[in-house]
């Protein structure tokens, strides 16, 4: 079911709830695009809007223009830390900005504040995940290589940083269970998981044989120490076991007829994931085992379709029902949307 829609400032690349209490209500839509001509440029935007689920609606309260993005990610909940966005952007920047109160009238609300940032490379910072800890966070790069920086006292250092891969890297993410592991894809078609207590080049495993083009994004199990998902532009959703980190077994995969940009686990509902399969519009998908299965697919988008989030709150109430917003949004033409899976009700799949 639709719930609201809006048109943003430039190319819509990624969408994200924020997960921290008394902010759900948040949510971050980041842009690129390719400005072509004498002197090109890229350049990207961040807004932030209020999201009502009840009154189906979706207030922009705030917008920062930046450099083009690739990637944005809130920082992991926990402990006395405040909500942080990160960004990685066309500039080789990796930047974090402070969610904060506006405490005038006219200002009422929340807006976003540039904390740090920090230059990582010439190359393009294309993607990023955050450490369980919210202390450190890893970069993927448009020249193949992957960074780690840290986060000490609200300023960012880069610590490691090595050549990964042979071409552009679009997955870099910390193993949520074992935050001394990092997994990477890229489109030389490689799948790696580096142990950095080894030496940020130490590699615990490389699979080179499954996927057939890029690999685009690597999810772990929130609530499955031994569950790895990735994404490709070979269009499958791949399910692995990596209880053997030295040597992971694909258990099974299946094809949702588009590039597999993005992978995310639904909050609370276990083995529910929503995909974004650029030429293919959305999917929520359940994996059980061995086993996986499209529930429902949404193609109310035109374009690209890059940019998916699951809503924070527990429930929405639909008549007597429970289920669950999404947000997603497509590249050229700039959408962004809100709607509630018709499959997801939670009554029925808790």
């Amino acid at each position: 079911m639709d719930v609201a829609h809006c048109n943003l400032d430039g190319n819509a690349d990624a969408v994200e709830f924020c997960p921290h209490d008394s902010y759900h209500h948040v949510l971050a839509a980041s842009t690129y695009t390719l400005q072509e001509g004498d002197r090109p440029s890229r350049a990207g935007s961040i807004s932030l809007f209020n999201v009502d689920a009840d009154l189906g609606r979706l207030d922009l309260f705030h917008r920062i223009e930046t450099a083009g993005i690739f990637d944005i990610k809130w920082n992991p909940v926990g402990g006395s830390v405040s909500p942080l966005l990160a960004q990685a952007d066309a500039d080789g920047y990796l930047r974090i900005h402070g969610l904060e109160c506006c405490s005038d009238e006219a200002r009422a609300g929340f807006s976003l504040r540039e904390i740090t940032d920090e230059k990582i490379s010439s190359a393009m910072c294309l993607c990023l995940d955050w450490n369980p800890s919210a202390t450190s966070i890893t970069v993927g790069l448009s020249d193949g290589s992957v960074s780690i920086a840290s986060i000490v006292e609200s300023q960012l250092e880069t610590q490691e940083l090595w050549k990964a891969h042979d071409f552009e890297v679009w997955a870099a993410s910390f193993d949520t269970h074992q935050p001394q592991l990092v997994y990477t894809g890229s489109d030389d078609c490689k799948f790696s998981c580096w142990d950095l207590r080894d030496g940020p080049s130490k590699l615990a495993f490389q699979n080179t044989k499954v996927h057939t083009m890029g690999v685009c994004c690597i999810v772990k199990n929130p609530n499955g120490p031994n569950t790895v998902l990735t994404g490709s532009y070979d269009e499958y959703l791949r399910v692995w076991d990596v209880r053997s980190i030295s040597r992971p077994v694909n258990e099974t995969s299946i094809c949702l007829g588009g590039g597999v940009w993005r992978i995310k686990y639904h909050p609370f509902v276990s083995g529910l994931v929503l995909t974004a399969c650029m030429h293919n519009g959305f999917s929520v998908v359940k994996i059980n085992g061995d086993k996986a299965e499209v529930i429902e697919t949404y193609s109310k988008h035109e374009s690209l379709a890059y940019g998916a989030d699951w809503h924070r709150e527990k429930s929405f109430r639909e008549g007597k029902r429970n289920s669950t917003l999404v947000a997603t949004c497509s590249f050229y033409d700039r959408l962004l949307r809100l709607w509630m899976p018709e499959s997801v009700l939670q009554d029925s799949v808790l």
